[in-house]
């Protein structure tokens, strides 16, 4: 097993302020390194609700984590679903966002996330959705697919990969990572195919954000976390990459002059030296925070506080 390694993990507690017998959220399972750090400090009485799409990720995790017992709640679902912590009883002192995705998944998922092994073009991250990366590249028009690229991916050769794309299809469906790998590389003029980071990684960036809808999951969850954290508790957000930095810092600017929030990082909070040597895949990590300046009273999340894996419409345990 590959293990993920949780990036700026000290920074991350010490920005949630995590609070002994509070409760917090925790978007994104995955290994469970920030989940474990928060339950270790938020005990004896205090939950930490989590959410993961992957099924075997969440088994995985629950059984390396099953000593907290009740005090760990496991909702199997898109974070962007944040509101359904409401089916629970809990005030919520912090959310957490690590948008990076886990290396478990990358790499040993078989769905094709990395260009690196030869698999099933996916790039699911629950197995239940439908749309996949195939379907779009296999499916979309040329400009749709140039668009997706230029926009999630930011790659500058967004037109001519998604032309090579169109004429590789148009004599067999592309349906693995190798295959679309030979065919962005046709699409990009030679001298550019071997640089510092891998030809086909915006490519690859793109469709796996336009297959999960990423960026709309980030806005639609942020605003339900703005509006379940109590007053004075915290979001704090971990991106990996422009586009999602960019929605983090707008909403949490936004907030910050209308008053409801109070950003805490002026500038995003990046690894230190000694953790980007240690953890390469630390380095384009940024942190940002929002402090709740207003809230209503009677705000707050219902929760039986039982060890459970939400179903998509969970019945509390009584």
């Amino acid at each position: 097993m590959i293990i993920h390694r949780s990036v700026l993990l000290g920074e991350t507690l010490s920005y949630l302020n995590v609070l002994s017998n509070h409760h917090y959220i925790d978007c994104t399972l995955g290994g469970g390194g920030h989940t474990e750090a928060m339950l270790e400090k938020n005990g004896p009485e205090g939950r930490v609700i989590a959410f993961e799409l992957d099924g075997e990720t969440i088994a995985r995790t629950k059984k390396r984590l099953k000593r907290f017992g009740k005090r760990l709640i496991v909702i199997e679902d898109t974070f962007r679903n944040l509101v359904r912590v409401s089916d629970y009883e809990l005030r919520i002192t912090g959310v957490l966002y690590d948008l990076g995705t886990s290396m478990d998944l990358l790499k040993s998922s078989s769905r094709g996330f990395s260009f690196l092994t030869d698999e099933p073009l996916d790039m699911r991250f629950s197995v239940a959705q439908e749309l996949t990366a195939a379907d779009i590249v296999n499916g979309w028009r040329e400009k749709e697919i140039a668009d997706m690229i230029f926009r999630y991916g930011e790659e500058r050769w967004s037109r001519r990969i998604a032309r090579s794309i169109i004429e590789r299809r148009a004599k067999n469906r592309v349906c693995t990572t190798r295959e679309l790998v030979e065919a962005i590389e046709s699409g990009i003029p030679a001298r550019y195919r071997h640089g510092r980071i891998h030809c086909a990684t915006r490519t690859f960036q793109a469709l796996r954000i336009a297959v999960n809808d990423e960026l709309g999951a980030l806005e639609e969850s942020l605003d339900g976390a703005l509006r379940i954290v109590e007053s004075g508790g915290r979001i704090v957000v971990i991106s990996f990459h422009s586009l999602e930095d960019r929605i983090v810092k707008q909403v949490f600017k936004k907030n910050h002059i209308t008053g409801t929030g109070r950003i805490l990082t002026k500038k995003p909070i990046v690894p230190s030296e000694k953790e980007q040597t240690e953890n390469p895949a630390s380095r384009s990590a940024k942190l940002r925070a929002l402090e709740i300046v207003v809230r209503d009273q009677g705000s707050g999340v219902r929760c039986q506080g039982a060890v459970i894996t939400a179903t998509r419409n969970p019945k509390p345990e009584t």
